[in-house]
């Protein structure tokens, strides 16, 4: 048992090394794209965002679909506009940087994967056992989801606010989550990391995107306030995109995220009966889970059923992702449980 122990816990220092390297060079670069986002936000020109598949179809072209029964047209899978009415136009500020901005973000997003797949070989694992490695890894999912939604979706206007977590969240591992490649309890040791704890960081990718586009929304829904009362605004504010576009791609990221979510709690239960012969034993861990999971479901549940959008969707929204920050942050360091050895 003791030479198997010895064995696990032999680490690759060249990769060790490199992976470590690589740290520095993706929150560097990742400061540089958020540097250049925020200088296309704060002096770019508002031009409309054509060719957006989250902007009404012939919005940016000022056309109104044919109608359908009813006199409405389906515009989105969660939008509904009676045809009498033009939705919002679409816009946000545009300029050269920010297409060299996405390109600094694909670069970091390419040395985030290699710093994890350095740290997996390295310690010859799968690399997120541990807080640090976790949050390197939700980073690259936030990441990776806004590159697609920027391609897919022309949302590049939410570069700034998705990156300014994204290099707090890679500054406070590096400085006080980090740990050295090593090897991980022998709890982890099951393919049920893999598929629980990947879940997990895809969801809170997802999440952590539309958490962004939430507070761009409430920020977009104050500046479009304060121009109806006829106030000046000036900034970064005034050049934001329509609340009403922002809540859409909030809604858009919760949806995609949420199955995952669901997905990853059913795969944790199935694991802690393998590993401790039940399915749900009420660890903290477990609990904010599904209470992040129940908040998250009363949000898609108000748009379906309700038909809240705004402020009220908004607020529900935000509170699914402070419980989502306090399951990982405050659970972790504030309670003891099952789970304390991530």
């Amino acid at each position: 048992m003791v030479q198997q122990y010895a064995a696990e816990a032999a680490v690759d220092q060249n990769m060790a090394s490199i992976s470590d390297g690589l740290i520095i060079a993706m929150i560097v670069a990742y400061a540089l794209a958020l540097f250049l986002f925020a200088i296309e936000a704060a002096f770019g020109r508002r031009e409309r965002l054509r060719g957006s598949r989250l902007v009404a179809v012939g919005a940016s072209a000022g056309v109104v679909p044919a109608a359908g029964a009813g006199g409405t047209v389906d515009l989105d899978d969660d939008m509904t506009v009676n045809v009498r009415h033009n939705e919002p136009e679409a816009s946000a500020s545009r300029h050269v940087v920010g297409m060299v901005a996405l390109v600094v973000t694909g670069l970091a997003f390419v040395l985030n994967a290699g710093q994890i797949l350095t740290r997996g070989l390295a310690a010859d694992r799968w690399p997120w056992g541990n807080m640090f490695e976790f949050v390197v890894a939700i980073c690259l999912c936030a990441v990776g989801t806004f590159l697609f939604a920027a391609v897919r979706y022309n949302a590049r206007f939410l570069g700034t606010f998705v990156l300014v977590p994204v290099v707090l969240l890679l500054g406070i591992a590096a400085r006080w989550l980090y740990s050295e490649a090593g090897p991980v309890v022998p709890a982890l040791h099951s393919y049920w990391i893999a598929i629980h704890v990947s879940a997990a960081i895809l969801a809170t990718g997802g999440f952590m995107v539309s958490g962004s586009a939430a507070v761009t929304y409430l920020v977009a829904k104050r500046t479009e306030l304060k121009r109806a009362a006829g106030e000046t605004v000036a900034g970064i504010a005034a050049k934001l995109p329509s609340p009403e576009l922002l809540d859409r791609v909030s809604h858009r990221f919760i949806l995609f995220a949420f199955p995952l979510w669901t997905f990853g709690i059913i795969a944790g239960a199935v694991w802690a009966d393998e590993a401790w012969g039940r399915f749900w034993g009420w660890d903290p861990k477990e609990v904010w889970s599904f209470i992040t999971w129940v908040v998250y479901a009363a949000y898609l549940h108000a748009r379906a059923t309700a038909g809240w959008r705004g402020n009220k969707a908004t607020w529900i929204g935000l509170a699914g992702f402070a419980c989502l920050l306090f399951n990982f942050f405050g659970v972790n360091y504030m309670f003891s449980g099952l789970h304390s050895y991530a």
